[in-house]
């Protein structure tokens, strides 16, 4: 029987299937020549590892509490300045060089600047460095969510502004109650990337330094792994990182594909 007779379900299947050889096989090459004693040594050590307990818990809590607030203002901030980029007039390019300018700068150097320059051209505006590190990131997070929310609002059917008008809806009423609303359905998926990049970008917060019980996740591995000269903190630490982004990453996976069916 030709291949081209084959149905495309079974040849998928005998794609994957090979696939999944390949990976598995090259795998058990690896496996078999690392040397396992000194992985076990250097990065595997369970004694170490229990010495960053309980207070590993503590720099968990941190970094999603630093991912949930940094997140919160982003979005308000973003929802803020995506309405000012549709608008006409001087808020429309006060918006947009916002955006171009926190879209520009790296997050660190955002960070760097927020938690030192700020302060030494102000010096009566004193702040904890934790503190700036996350306005800097709500900064940042903040012009990323104003393009993610404008696109969300231009997808939005015009009928829909035009139908609530029609009912004698101001325009402020129709944004807030009418639109909006579509807008942020529309956007989830984009959304729950945002703070998965944002869970990821609390690990900048080292630069700035932290206090015993304001460290994040990779910092604390940081301080652990120096303490102990080992890397078994790391994997700690990134055993962590991908309990809590795994499930994000696959409920982004979940809305895209709910939101796919339904368009």
């Amino acid at each position: 029987m030709a291949l081209r007779d084959i149905r495309p379900t079974v040849r998928r299947r005998a794609s994957r299937v090979s696939s999944y050889v390949v990976f598995l096989a090259i795998l058990a090459v690896l496996v078999s020549l690392a040397d396992w004693e000194n992985l076990s040594k250097n990065f595997l050590r369970a004694d170490v590892a229990a010495t960053m307990f309980p207070m590993v818990w503590r720099a968990a809590f941190n970094t999603l509490w630093y991912t949930a607030a940094s997140f919160v203002a982003g979005t308000i901030l973003g929802t803020v300045f995506a309405l000012m980029k549709m608008s006409k007039g001087p808020l429309k390019w006060f918006a947009v060089a916002y955006i171009e300018l926190f879209r520009g700068l790296p997050a660190m150097l955002t960070i760097l600047l927020m938690a030192f320059a700020i302060p030494i051209a102000f010096s009566s505006f004193k702040i904890p460095s934790t503190i700036s590190a996350l306005v800097a990131l709500s900064l940042v997070s903040s012009a990323y969510t104003a393009e993610i929310i404008r696109s969300g609002i231009e997808a939005v059917a015009k009928g829909q502004r035009e139908a609530a008008r029609s009912l004698g809806m101001t325009h402020m009423q129709t944004t807030m109650s009418v639109i909006l609303p579509q807008a942020f359905r529309i956007v989830i998926p984009p959304l729950t990337n945002e703070l998965v990049l944002l869970l990821k970008d609390t690990s900048l917060f080292f630069a700035v330094g932290a206090t015993k019980f304001s460290k994040e996740l990779l910092q604390f591995g940081r301080d652990a792994g120096t303490t102990n000269a080992n890397f078994t903190p790391y994997m700690v630490v990134a055993v962590f990182y991908l309990v809590i982004t795994i499930p994000l990453t696959w409920l982004v996976s979940k809305l895209e594909k709910k939101m796919a069916v339904k368009k």
